[in-house]
């Protein structure tokens, strides 16, 4: 009888909540067949098998268990070749996910999925599906199960939309949310509208100092929300913050993006103001490796590979996804890989591996009209850089009173790895790419 136990799926996953088992207790598996759905702190997938014999299911759906104890075990079973890869061996996989591990075949054979729980289509937080829902184990009349990514099932459960008239337009022709979507849309059109989801209320113990608030409406976090809260949490309490903030001169950086954009091709796609501050932090990095770092454990980790992460806020959630290699891509490049995250980041398809492997991160709410805010680090990293609005200001020139497009940018250091001078060292070198784009090249 050999164990499948909770793999470890992401650099800092530590459990894994059993989503919808896809095979049933006391079935025949083989090699390779999709046996489980598991949810981690980033994302959901699809797990496969890499035994081959009868079933024995040891943790119902809705289930959480921590990374390495026994999930199933399968009677007989034959392990594959890649078997020796330590996702079905008794304990804990002797090192997490790595850029070097996650974008190998062997390293990932399954699906994954954006967690359901990023939020609804209204921005509404999600929930963790509870044992047997509906939207965990729909499928079609003939007993095939609908390939559908978890987002997609809550929002047709929602919406009352069955997914077994569906066509998926994701990979492999899995359903995606924006399928649902247009399902929605086209029953709103013909005159059926689908029915409202129910909703609840879950009333709280009022207290007389409570009372004149009225009664609350509670609001279970999702997983990803619970690891954002234990994050930062983790963060303000662990990391020593101090901030550094400058203003940059944006009349270059504007110029030369309305020289892309009047040499574009149609279609072509023009960097934005935000992709300039990725590369000129990246080149920044680059040259003052301390802020391309991290403490850990009395000792400091510099990184040789410059890996940005760009915040990207979604329904209910904020996901970090990261351009790698920044500092070798071209504006060009990292313009279209940005997108290309971001976009994937909203359709609920973007992967783990996506998101690990960050070594510095760029939050910009200036699409807001925020004209600058004090960002949280991500622990891991010794620094995070905030990006307020590009506006058009009165500024003093030598010619008197003139105008300049300015934008403000602070850097939160942890002054346990960057002193004041590291860090204004570094935030002055990403002025200064950002004032002569010349030097983004």
């Amino acid at each position: 009888m050999a164990e499948i136990v909770m793999p470890r799926l992401t650099d800092s996953m530590e459990e894994g909540v059993i989503l919808a088992w896809l095979k049933s207790d006391g079935d025949e598996v083989a090699v390779g067949d999709e046996l489980v759905e598991i949810e981690t702190d980033k994302a959901s997938m699809v797990y496969e098998s890499d035994l081959a014999g009868t079933l024995s299911i040891l943790v119902p759906e809705g289930e959480t268990r921590p990374i390495g104890e026994p999930i199933a075990s399968v009677g007989g079973g034959v392990p594959s070749d890649k078997g020796s890869s330590g996702r079905t061996s008794p304990g804990v996989p002797e090192k997490p996910l790595s850029d070097d591990t996650t974008n190998s075949d062997e390293a990932r054979p399954a699906t994954y999925e954006m967690a359901d729980a990023d939020g609804g289509p209204d921005g509404t937080p999600g929930e963790v599906r509870p044992a047997g829902s509906p939207s965990a184990s729909a499928s079609h009349a003939d007993g095939e199960r609908i390939k559908a990514s978890p987002l997609a099932r809550r929002v047709a459960a929602e919406k009352g939309i069955d997914l077994s008239g569906l066509t998926g337009s994701g990979p492999g022709g899995r359903i995606i949310k924006v399928d649902v979507e247009a399902a929605v849309g086209s029953a709103t059109a013909s005159g059926s509208t689908p029915p409202a989801p129910s909703t609840s209320t879950t009333p709280a113990f009022a207290t007389p100092s409570d009372s004149a608030k009225g009664t609350p409406e509670i609001v279970e976090l999702n997983r990803t929300r619970q690891l954002i809260a234990r994050r930062m949490s983790e963060s303000k309490a662990t990391i020593p913050h101090f901030y550094l903030r400058t203003v940059v001169d944006m009349n270059r950086a504007v110029e030369v993006r309305a020289a892309y954009k009047a040499e574009a091709a149609e279609g072509e796609t023009v960097p934005s103001l935000n992709d300039f501050v990725v590369k000129a932090a990246a080149i920044a990095l680059k040259r003052h490796p301390l802020a391309n770092a991290a403490f850990r454990d009395d000792h400091f980790e510099l990184y040789p590979k410059v890996n940005v992460g760009i915040a990207v806020a979604t329904e209910g959630s904020l996901v970090v996804p990261v351009i790698a290699d920044a500092d070798h891509l071209t504006l060009a490049e990292i313009s279209d890989e940005a997108r290309r995250l971001a976009g994937r980041v909203r359709s609920g398809e973007i992967t783990p591996p996506e998101l690990a492997g960050g070594t510095f991160t760029v939050s910009n709410l200036g699409m807001f009209g925020v004209t600058g805010f004090d960002a949280v680090i991500n622990p891991g990293q010794a620094g995070i850089l905030s990006v307020g609005e590009v506006a058009e200001r009165p500024v003093v020139t030598d010619q008197g009173i003139g105008s300049a497009h300015l934008m403000e940018i602070t850097l939160a250091c942890d002054h346990r790895i960057l002193y004041g001078a590291d860090g204004a060292e570094f935030l002055a070198s990403v002025r200064t790419n950002l004032e002569e784009p010349g030097l983004l090249a």
